[in-house]
């Protein structure tokens, strides 16, 4: 009787197990594309997406870019200082946005045109996405809110 719980006892441990690992690889699959929060203008340019692949495009609104066109479509450059995509947006722009200010975008690349579905602005006058940040230094170009001119 014990050999029989004893026997029983490491088949359920095994199954278990097994279940476990094979849990954590549909969840790992499931999540490939998903734990990178967004992708840089530099990383969509040197390694441009699948066409209508979805994905999330983060940087500043680049300076004298910002276009109302007719209707709701708007367009304008999301840029890291060393690259810039070209977004086109229909729809209702959060209160935040601007030129000069920070935005994460989610939509696809067509015909090297980046087509929000989403976006997303920064929700107060200092605030911007660490990746952003990180990018920004990477080219050079960030400034320190503290060092930025007032005006």
């Amino acid at each position: 009787m014990k050999g029989l719980k004893k026997k029983r006892r490491v088949q359920v441990i095994l199954v278990a197990t097994v279940a476990l690992a094979v849990s954590t690889a549909l969840i790992g699959y499931a999540m490939r594309d998903g734990i990178n929060f967004f992708r840089t203008p530099t990383q969509v340019a040197e390694a441009p997406p699948e066409p209508y692949e979805t994905f999330r495009i983060g940087g500043l609104v680049e300076e004298g870019t910002l276009v109302r066109g007719q209707g709701k479509t708007i367009t304008f450059h999301v840029t890291d200082g060393g690259a810039s995509v070209p977004v086109a947006y229909t729809g209702v722009l959060p209160d935040l946005f601007g030129e000069g200010e920070g935005m994460v975008g989610t939509g696809q690349m067509q015909d090297g045109v980046f087509l929000a579905s989403e976006i997303l602005a920064r929700h107060d006058e200092t605030y911007m996405p660490a990746e952003v940040v990180d990018a920004l230094k990477e080219q050079g170009v960030y400034v320190e809110p503290d060092e930025a001119p007032n005006g």
